[in-house]
């Protein structure tokens, strides 16, 4: 038997992801919240299909999968894309954080207070693609908004200057945070890049533009776990020349210093905010960027890969090409999914799963 689900004659990105999202619900055996489930709509329709070809034959939807499917209900509510390729579950699930980076609260699930869990698109004329996600409090998300880099910078002048109390409800210290975490996936000029503390450290996964950032963050990571010392001298030996080797030195003997004043901690999130508060010291700041400018981006992206090569840390690097950086982030159409007509609808038969014809047949 045959059962026509489409009257369009065409299908839209936008109703082809609807139907898929639907279909997905159904597939963990999951509903939408209301007032999806039940107005008429593409995910309604998918969501149909999906419980007539899936039955009881259903996967455990786990705490993960209900925000996978959440970020991408509410993605294509407002036409965000979303790149599923790299963008999964557990994909979502190494992105999870005990505490918002940006306030630094404890962060809390499904409460409906500004506590909870939420996750960012950290550049935002980018779509919600692997190397553009951070997990944040609904209070930072809603305070960073569509703000980037620039504006966060200029909120952290304002309130200086002004002596105001704040902006959008975070503080000068919250907005420097904005700031360089933005910073991370903005590729800026070599000179400004070495100016930039590192007031919070890279989230896992987040794609890091600018070499001499990602230098800055793996040496920062090295005094989180025990054995930096040795680490951090075999690093100073992968330095091009001994000024730049001195030049570390000395900047590395002004970092120390004052991580250790924070006091030696088996709490592995105070002892990131130690590493991350040490850099507001003028003096560290100072030494870094007379260390950093005098090594070339190029220079920066060889310590890190010989670093990574030889283990020294736990953070692995990865290098990437300017195209694959930015893959799937539709940066073309401002991190929106392009209404563009994708096929011509054919009925579709309940026996089979319209899921496997779509895919046969769609660029996705």
């Amino acid at each position: 038997m045959t059962t026509e689900l489409f009257t369009s004659p065409t299908v839209t990105a936008h109703e082809h992801i609807g139907f898929e999202l639907g279909w997905d619900y159904a597939h963990y055996r999951l509903v939408p919240p209301a007032p999806y489930a039940q107005e008429p709509s593409p995910l309604r329709n998918g969501l149909l299909a999906g419980v007539a070809a899936f039955g009881l034959r259903t996967l455990p939807p786990t705490r993960s999968v209900r925000k996978w499917l959440q970020l991408r209900l509410h993605a294509w509510l407002r036409g965000r894309s979303v790149e599923l390729v790299q963008v999964t579950p557990h994909y979502l699930q190494q992105l999870d954080v005990s505490h918002c980076p940006i306030t630094r609260v404890e962060l809390s699930s499904a409460t409906l207070e500004n506590t909870d869990a939420s996750i960012d698109r950290v550049r935002n004329d980018a779509g919600y693609a692997a190397g553009n996600l951070a997990v944040m409090s609904t209070k930072a998300n809603h305070a960073k908004a569509a703000y980037g880099f620039r504006d966060a910078l200029q909120f952290v002048k304002q309130i200086e200057a002004g002596a105001l109390g704040g902006i959008a409800g975070l503080s000068a210290a919250q907005w420097s945070r904005v700031a360089v975490l933005c910073s991370f996936v903005e590729p800026l000029p070599h000179d400004e890049a070495c100016r930039l503390p590192l007031l919070v450290l890279p989230p896992n996964r987040l794609r890091l533009f600018n070499p001499v950032q990602a230098l800055q963050a793996f040496v920062s990571q090295q005094l989180l776990a025990p054995g930096w010392s040795h680490r951090v001298s075999r690093l100073e030996a992968l330095l091009p020349g001994k000024p730049a080797r001195r030049a570390f030195q000395t900047f590395f003997h002004a970092l120390l210093p004052r991580v250790l004043e924070a006091g030696r901690s088996n709490d592995a999130q105070r002892a990131r905010w130690a590493v991350e508060d040490a850099w507001r010291s003028p003096l560290v700041r100072q030494r870094w960027i007379a260390f950093a400018q005098g090594l070339t981006p190029e220079q920066c992206e060889t310590v890190v890969a010989k670093a990574t090569a030889r283990k020294l840390g736990s953070l692995r690097v990865e290098r990437v090409s300017d195209a694959q950086a930015t893959e799937g982030w539709c940066l073309e159409s401002r991190g929106y999914v392009p209404h563009a007509v994708l096929m011509r609808r054919m009925p579709v038969s309940t026996t089979q799963r319209p899921h496997d014809a779509m895919q046969a047949s769609l660029p996705l």
